[in-house]
């Protein structure tokens, strides 16, 4: 009777996905123009999608990162900032700006406006779902622009490429090392955990659920399993019937979540370098466990906010100093495949 249950199982996945659309659809409505230039999008155009909240710090080298590896343009829903980021991102050439003041949350953390996006403007385009605090890197990222990147798991027959999201933190207090907008955060972020990460393998959706890090280290030491969950499907070929899960970490249909092989060997990946840990985030943190509005469970992670508005040192003697992507692929952290 296997086949029955597997049968069972991919129309409760399709319903679900048809359920995701929908909610889509309907959410369409919290979201308010502030500038489309999306009649500017050509047909070969790589496409950023992103939703914010006062982000005005991290925004400048956000933008720039991801044009120079050739984003077209960005689709961004600013989600009721007052620190100027509306202002900023209306400004830009490149980018088409949403607002609502709807709950994040409630919104299934901006999955559900940037879904409606992505049916509207996506499909057909190679689409980089993405935070303000992530930047992505990849094998051949200083030489090779993400068309490069996007041609080769065409002719590849790929779909979907997956990613680490690898936690940034400087060697010291954070308070100790501040940023200025347009800065390279790497500078003072330079350090990650390198090998302290567990893996499963979700049964129902087949992606892979990564935990670990500096903030399992840090703040999760007691209860490893409620860590944040690091990897995610943040590239993707998309189709307008195509839906995320939760967050970026898991997408329906699910056979866009095989992005990892189990014939022992490799498949192309990247690295998110997570920016959370800028000095900001201190003082965020307060601000973020008022509003409850970045986790499903809020009030279990007060600890967790509790700790960073303690302006904590993450730095311990197991941690590793970042120094090119050559490193972590040979660390095992993300990989070339078959792409040379």
């Amino acid at each position: 009777m296997g086949w029955l249950s597997e049968a069972a199982k991919a129309y409760r996945l399709r319903w679900k996905r048809r359920r995701l659309l929908f909610r889509a659809v309907r959410k369409r409505r919290q979201l308010h123009p502030v500038k489309d230039r999306t009649a500017k999008i050509s047909p070969d155009a790589i496409l950023v999608f992103s939703t914010v909240r006062n982000e005005i710090v991290r925004l400048p080298y956000f933008l720039e990162h991801y044009r120079r590896l050739g984003v077209a343009h960005f689709l961004i829903v600013d989600n009721d900032s007052d620190d100027g980021t509306r202002d900023y991102l209306a400004r830009q050439p490149d980018v088409s700006l949403w607002h609502t003041s709807h709950s994040y949350k409630l919104s299934r953390f901006g999955v559900d406006w940037l879904t409606w996006l992505q049916i509207r403007h996506g499909s057909g385009h190679w689409c980089l779902t993405v935070d303000a605090d992530e930047i992505l890197i990849y094998p051949h990222h200083d030489t090779r622009p993400l068309a490069a990147l996007t041609g080769w798991l065409d002719q590849s027959g790929r779909r979907s490429m997956g990613a680490l999201m690898l936690d940034m933190y400087p060697k010291g207090r954070l308070r100790d090392h501040p940023y200025r907008a347009g800065d390279d955060p790497f500078h003072a972020l330079n350090w990650f955990d390198g090998g302290n990460y567990m893996i499963r393998k979700k049964p129902d959706l087949e992606n892979l659920w990564i935990q670990g890090g500096v903030r399992a280290r840090v703040f999760f030491g007691d209860q490893p399993r409620r860590a944040p969950t690091m990897g995610k499907m943040p590239l993707v070929r998309w189709h307008w019937r195509y839906a995320y899960v939760s967050s970026a970490h898991s997408l329906l249909p699910k056979s866009l979540n095989r992005v990892y092989s189990e014939d022992g060997g490799e498949m192309l990946s990247g690295i998110l370098l997570h920016t959370k840990f800028l000095h900001v985030v201190v003082d965020k943190s307060a601000e973020e466990k008022r509003r409850r509005e970045h986790f499903a469970n809020s009030a279990l992670y007060d600890s967790y906010y509790d700790g960073l508005m303690e302006n904590p040192d993450l730095w311990c003697d197991g941690s590793t100093k970042l120094i090119s992507w050559r490193q972590l692929e040979a660390m095992g952290l993300m990989s070339k495949g078959g792409w040379v």
